[in-house]
């Protein structure tokens, strides 16, 4: 028999009872909605983690120095100078595996144009600090090395404070602002960066070279680096590689023996990422399972309908096969059936399901990233299982004696 009309008895037939159909792929519909929502939510939060984590660097790590004890009290990693501003060159030129190190020193500070005046960190760092930070400018080029062997008197601001001392849509390359007692020219405007997943307001900053910073700010402490250490590794691959590298480094520089316990601290930003991220993924991975065994629900539903259905047809059956209809024919009926109804469903599911995830995202400020791939996996998922489930009616029906069939009440 031709495959279109086999197609359109199939129809016909699931038309003449369109409410038991829908209801059969309900099923269907409430799992590939699930798997889509879910799916879109999870690949959403975990690209807000990349996102978050990319916005603080590139392959980085963070040295902090020693930690101070008295009376048993342990102050933590950072209250202790440990590290030098020796300790920093000997880690940008003896070690291969690190890219760029950039000190930051920071301090809040009010800062003062001629019309307004904001309190925002002040850090002091090297050119090298905005590389490793993938921070471009907007406007200007920054200061450089030539500005932190002089300790000029210059300063690239956030768009936050461009804001809050210029004005929106104002380029203050080329002014003057007060930081504290001290004027600075303005040389460059940092790229608008947001805020970081725990709310900080990157853009809500300055940034002067460090040695302007120790003489203007805050002195002090000669040889000891009063602050942390930012080091870009050369690829995401040789972070490992580079972290060990500077334990090795520092160690050694320090005198510290095998026993000893390091006087320094060194962050894996990538590490916590990829924790984070995993824990995101197995998440979505659990949603995604749960939501699948709907499928499989909606499957075992499919069949059980189609049995009633090869029952309630019985003497239709015999009729056709008294008539000539093949047994093949008959099976491929009632598998397109089944077909029909898991896919109709799927792609039911697909709307409901895109639909759901767009307004749980507008409504409680979720992340979402539609993924095709998810997309076309499910309705390809739900077809298969229209034919797995559908496979067993779909025989049975098939080997049905015409006989008997047309006997049947």
């Amino acid at each position: 028999m031709n495959p279109l009309i086999t197609l359109r008895i199939a129809l016909r037939a699931l038309m003449r009872n369109s409410m038991r159909s829908f209801l059969t792929t309900l099923g269907i519909i409430i799992g590939v909605a699930a798997v889509i929502a879910m799916m879109a939510i999870g690949a959403g939060a975990r690209a807000q983690v990349q996102a978050a984590f990319a916005a603080m660097g590139t392959n980085l790590l963070i040295l902090l120095p020693g930690s101070t004890t008295a009376g048993g009290s342990h102050g933590g990693f950072g209250s202790m100078p440990t590290l030098t501003w020796e300790d920093l060159t000997a880690i940008q030129v003896e070690l291969s595996s690190v890219k760029a190190a950039a000190p930051t020193l920071r301090s809040n500070q009010s800062l003062i144009s001629d019309e307004n005046n904001w309190t925002t960190s002040v850090t002091g760092t090297s050119p090298e600090y905005f590389g490793i930070r993938n921070w471009p400018f907007e406007n200007g080029a920054g200061f450089t090395q030539g500005d932190v062997t002089a300790g000029a008197k210059v300063v690239v601001l956030g768009k936050t404070v461009v804001d809050r001392l210029f004005g929106k849509r104002v380029d203050p390359v080329g002014q003057t602002v007060r930081v504290g007692n001290t004027p600075f020219s303005v040389v460059g405007v940092a790229a608008a960066k947001g805020q970081s997943s725990t709310g900080q307001d990157y853009d809500d900053a300055a940034f002067i070279p460090y040695t302007t910073f120790a003489r203007r700010i805050q002195g002090g402490l000669s040889k000891y680096l009063s602050g942390t250490v930012f080091i870009q590794a050369v690829s995401t691959e040789q972070t490992p590689r580079a972290l060990a590298d500077i334990t090795r480094l520092l160690r050694d520089r320090h005198k510290l023996g095998d026993g000893q316990e390091d006087d320094f601290s060194i962050r894996n930003l990538n590490e916590v990422a990829g924790a984070q991220q995993q824990g995101t993924d197995t998440i979505t991975n659990l949603l995604a399972s749960v939501a699948a065994v709907s499928l499989l629900v909606g499957g075992i539903g499919i069949m059980n309908i189609m049995l009633v259905s090869v029952t309630e047809r019985t003497r239709e059956i015999g009729v056709r096969m008294a008539i000539g209809a093949k047994p093949r024919s008959i099976l491929l009926q009632f598998l397109i059936e089944a077909l029909v109804l898991s896919v109709v469903g799927g792609i039911i599911g697909v709307v409901l399901g895109v639909g759901i995830a767009t307004w749980l995202a507008s409504k409680f400020q979720w992340p979402i990233q539609i993924q095709v791939d998810v997309i076309s996996l499910s309705v390809g998922f739900s077809g298969l299982v229209g034919i797995v489930f559908g496979l067993f009616p779909a025989r049975k029906a098939s080997q049905l004696d015409p006989i008997d069939a047309l006997r049947y009440e």
